[in-house]
């Protein structure tokens, strides 16, 4: 038994706590006052929309519009920031972030990926001479900022992005999403499939076959195409994966993709075939009796050794080149919208991964703009062979 032997009222360290600077900063917070916060808070609501209806705190806003944010402040390509969502309409593009990474199960850091891609790609002017085409003369492009995630509850989580998904796809604007981990998938082709009057074809380039049910007993990054293609109009068969191989292979994913008659494109394929006949061949299944399709690119199916900075690295993946080239081959067709994932800026080196990120929405945009499928494509001869 531990006995106090100071009197009451009598110690010898001689500290009031009405004496403390604590005391003093808990009264003087009366004084301060809330009407600014409030002002902030109703615009925020207003402008930020309402919260799924799941969110229990509804001063919570479907996307992100106080002051601090993972955002930094940067926009993709310096577009206008769009900071009233009210006002979303007519525009080519809408650049939006998920700042998730409650879906990985080895490395975090995906929460990040937002601010990183957004920051480095101010490295460039939007012109390419290769493509002939300017993206800031050809687009009407903005950006809102980040979806409002709820770390610690994915399934939340996935509510918010699929509303807000939505929000854009009614809208009738072309949504590239910056993750985030991949679980993001799900919930971007659920806010997505309500507004498509037919069946949504998948294009996804991975490492990672992500069709598992659950991981840790959550729908994680490795279970996205699993409950995407169990929503109706967009079934597996319509879901083509490039890049599937390595040592963290799923037997689940495997399965799943065999029942379902998804289609599953090994680097070993594209070494055998080459790439322009895999993408012919992926466009024919992505595109069989669909009105659309959704392009979803994981970062980690480009080789370790170029894009570093990604939570679950597997060697033997994709060179930077081939990336580019599929995916405007990938593009040309048109695209109802994409998603970029598991950028991990804490393991990049000198920001090389979120660069590669940010050059491959380029070149997806640059494809749509010369193929006539978005924007305004300028009147050009045709390239040389």
């Amino acid at each position: 038994m531990t006995t106090n032997n100071s009197q009451d009222g009598q110690h010898e360290h001689g500290i009031r706590r009405e004496d403390l600077r604590g005391t003093w900063g808990m009264e003087r917070l009366a004084e301060l006052g809330e009407k600014k916060a409030k002002e902030r808070a109703e615009q925020a609501k207003l402008y930020g929309l309402e919260a799924a209806s799941s969110i229990v705190d509804r001063a919570l806003t479907l996307f992100r519009r106080e002051p601090w944010s993972l955002g930094g402040g940067s926009t993709f390509m310096q577009a206008p920031f769009l900071q009233d969502l009210r006002q979303l309409g007519g525009q080519d593009i809408v650049v939006v972030g998920v700042p998730l990474d409650t879906g990985t199960t080895y490395r975090s850091g995906t929460r990040f990926g937002p601010e990183a891609v957004r920051r480095v790609s101010s490295l460039g002017y939007g012109y390419n001479p290769e493509r002939g085409v300017d993206l800031r003369e050809s687009l009407n492009m903005v950006d809102v900022g980040d979806i409002q995630v709820i770390p610690a509850n994915i399934e939340k989580s996935f509510d918010q992005i699929a509303l807000a998904i939505g929000y854009i796809t009614e809208r009738n604007v072309f949504p590239i999403v910056l993750g985030g981990d991949h679980s993001i998938g799900y919930p971007d082709i659920r806010g997505t499939a309500p507004y498509i009057d037919g069946n949504i074809g998948i294009i996804h380039f991975d490492r990672h076959s992500d069709l598992s049910e659950k991981s840790y007993d959550e729908r994680m990054h490795g279970s996205p195409f699993f409950h995407a293609t169990n929503i109706a109009n967009a079934p597996a068969t319509n879901l083509v994966q490039i890049g599937i191989g390595g040592w963290v292979g799923s037997k689940p994913g495997m399965k799943v993709a065999r029942d379902r008659k998804a289609t599953v494109i090994t680097i070993e394929d594209i070494e055998h075939y080459g790439l322009a006949r895999i993408m012919e061949y992926a466009l024919e299944i992505a595109w069989k009796g669909a009105k659309t399709v959704w392009l979803s690119f994981d970062i980690d199916s480009i080789d370790p050794a170029f894009a570093p900075g990604t939570g679950t690295p597997e060697p033997g993946g994709l060179l930077p080149r081939e990336v580019l080239k599929m995916v405007r081959m990938a593009a040309r067709e048109g695209l109802q919208g994409m998603e970029l994932v598991e950028v991990s800026p804490p393991y990049d080196v000198s920001d090389i991964t979120s660069l590669l990120g940010g050059r491959v929405i380029m070149d997806v945009l640059a494809s749509l703009v010369e193929a006539g499928k978005l924007g305004r494509p300028a009147k050009q001869q045709e390239p040389p062979e």
